[in-house]
């Protein structure tokens, strides 16, 4: 069989990581988050461990341990945050919010490598902000907890981190492969979120074990894919398929969650996502002039 195009797998990945977001969700109504995120890692780390065996075990250097610490580090908080956010604020208007990350690198970079913004970063920050303004009226009254600024704020929070660690992700996706980059992408942040859960959060119900085990095959595959694509092609021509997320949260916050946003979210979404493919089509062209320079 011959292997799968990078947006494919991408795709594929997306769909995986919109039903484990689902899955957090419905968690974390009855379980703490420290627990339902040590869960994540936890059972995602047990099922990536298999891929990796299936995988050949390649060898895990001490230079990826480092690595991967710090990246642990960025992962373990954006994934409190996020998941955090995810029970006080509706499934898609959470997803449509992280969405601003990549709006988000440019100014990174600036601070961690002192690189300069660009203009275009500048306007597409604005539009994507005008975005995140919009999207945030896009909850419905009934749907809005007492804690939706907080949960708002969350989000946005965990995007800053999330767009660090995706900087990363491609570096250690080329050099490392998919089964070590998914193993430890669960394993890393699981070892550091295991003693704030073991001492705040009281252990998950046991009508939520099989919850838990869907939720951790769900994260593995998730990574999995994910690196897998990354691995094969640029950052820039896989964005777009990111927001695809939002079809799938609609559909799911609909179904399982009976939330219905209202039109400010697509909006709002819409505004986002305009901004982002800007960035990316203004990179790509900054790439080919600079190409046919040389």
């Amino acid at each position: 069989m011959p292997p799968l195009p990078p947006a494919l797998l991408l795709l594929l990945a997306i769909v995986a990581g919109s039903a484990m977001d689902a899955t957090i969700k419905h968690l974390a109504q009855s379980n703490h988050v420290l627990a339902v995120t040590f869960g994540r890692y936890l059972f995602g780390a047990l099922f990536s461990f298999f891929i990796w065996l299936h995988a050949g075990r390649p060898r895990i250097a001490p230079d990826m341990w480092r690595a991967h610490g710090m990246r642990g580090f960025l992962i373990a908080a954006c994934a409190v945050t996020f998941f955090w956010a995810l029970t006080v604020l509706p499934l898609a208007q959470a997803v449509t919010l992280s969405f601003i990350y990549p709006l988000l690198v440019p100014f990174v970079a600036w601070v961690m490598l002192g690189e300069r913004v660009r203009p275009s970063s500048l306007v597409a920050a604005a539009i994507g902000f005008a975005g995140v303004l919009l999207a945030t009226q896009g909850a419905p009254e009934h749907a809005r907890s007492p804690h939706y600024t907080l949960g708002v704020a969350a989000v946005l929070a965990s995007a800053s981190l999330f767009s660090v660690s995706m900087v990363l992700l491609r570096s250690r996706a080329q050099t490392d492969g998919a089964p070590i980059v998914g193993l430890m992408t669960s394993l890393v942040p699981g070892l550091i979120l295991a003693g704030p859960a073991f001492a705040f959060a009281a252990p998950p119900r046991l009508d939520d074990w099989l919850g838990f085990l869907q939720l951790g095959a769900l994260a593995a595959v998730f990574m999995y894919l994910m690196a897998q694509a990354y691995a094969k092609a640029e950052a820039q021509r896989l964005a777009p398929i990111h927001y695809t997320e939002l079809i799938w949260a609609s559909i799911i916050g609909l179904v399982l969650f009976h939330e219905t946003p209202q039109p400010q979210l697509y909006l709002g979404a819409a505004l986002i996502i305009a901004a982002c493919l800007f960035v990316a089509y203004d990179e790509r062209r900054l790439t080919l002039k600079a190409r046919e320079a040389s």
